[in-house]
């Protein structure tokens, strides 16, 4: 698969996640196996470029080629400087958000919500494709609801108006996350199209991913939630589509290293005081479903130091290597 002159190998890509897809997650993502990592939306508004937040999501010092930055926003002219300020700051990929559900997005006509207006999503993606010289790319959702399901519409609009590829997630706006994905949509935009499409929606193994590629005849699948905790579902998806045939997961021993090695790189990158009240829900989810981890995020919820996270994550992954009870502090 090829977005502009970038080919993209494994076709498995991290899909952009507020919250989540920082640069360690990126980098960390694409270290275990992605083809292509995206950044967490990025805000067109100028006025919110030189914040905290807006400086780490758009810090790409160091992340592997190429370089996707998703922006947001609703009017044409601004989404394009936004564009334009990104690739000066290093994004080899512009991704145009029209996909995100949350409300405080969707209320100020922006993310899925822009799919309402389809001449306005015109109008933003040919600013966009315009105001730079690397491709850009859009991600949507089948429609606004049930009865608005029109993303084959904003899909021949897109293609027309020169974006590179398309992702599309399975559901409308108001399904948010709930209910089942649908790939029939997905693959009708396939069809219909001559750009590269991605299928995006509750693909959460290499059979999924299997089965999603074989119905709609994308190009590539976008992970999500799946890999929250779970990073090294890349290279099995990757592993699964060369050979047909599943990977064996990850050790225990490896699953310790390459948690405690993404805990030190948030650290690093957001500072101490940050980077261990943001690493909190990365440990949540890599500790789901082991043993005693509710006691576990119990007590490393509690940490405030980056050494004393450190060190609780070692000794309870330790002691499930050892196949033995972890010995937990009891929380205040």
């Amino acid at each position: 698969m090829r977005i502009g002159p970038y080919s993209l190998m494994p076709r498995v890509i991290l899909a952009p996640m507020a919250g989540v897809t920082d640069k360690p997650f990126r980098v960390l993502s694409k270290r275990l196996g992605a083809g292509l990592c995206v950044s967490e939306m990025t805000t067109s508004d100028p006025r919110f470029w030189t914040t905290a937040k807006s400086r780490h999501r758009m810090d790409h010092d160091g992340e592997p080629d190429p370089i996707s930055v998703q922006i947001a926003g609703t009017v044409p002219q601004i989404m394009a400087d936004a564009a334009r300020y990104n690739v000066d700051h290093g994004a080899q990929i512009v991704d145009i958000n029209m996909g995100c559900p949350a409300k405080k997005v969707c209320n100020a006509w922006a993310g899925s919500a822009l799919m309402r207006d389809e001449a306005l999503v015109g109008r933003i993606v040919e600013a966009v494709v315009k105001a730079v010289d690397v491709p850009v790319t859009l991600k949507i959702r089948t429609g606004w609801d049930h009865d608005q399901r029109n993303a084959p519409n904003i899909a021949r609009i897109a293609e027309d108006a020169g974006i590179a590829a398309l992702a599309v997630h399975g559901r409308t706006r108001d399904q948010q996350y709930t209910g089942n994905a649908e790939y029939d949509t997905i693959a009708a935009i396939k069809a219909a199209l001559s750009i590269p499409v991605i299928a995006n929606g509750d693909i959460d193994s290499p059979h999924k991913a299997a089965f999603v590629l074989a119905h709609t005849g994308c190009d590539a699948v976008m992970v999500g939630r799946a890999a929250q905790g779970r990073p090294w579902i890349f290279r099995e998806i990757a592993h699964y589509l060369a050979h047909g045939e599943e990977l064996a997961p990850p050790t225990l021993a490896e699953v310790r290293d390459i948690l405690l090695g993404h805990l030190e790189h948030l650290h690093a990158f957001y500072g101490e005081v940050s980077g261990v009240r943001i690493a909190r829900k990365h440990l949540g989810w890599y500790a789901k479903d082991r043993p005693e981890n509710a006691a576990f995020r119990a007590v490393v919820n509690r940490a405030d130091t980056a050494e004393l996270q450190l060190r609780l994550t070692r000794d309870y992954f330790d002691a499930l290597v050892a196949g033995v009870a972890p010995d937990l502090p009891v929380a205040a």
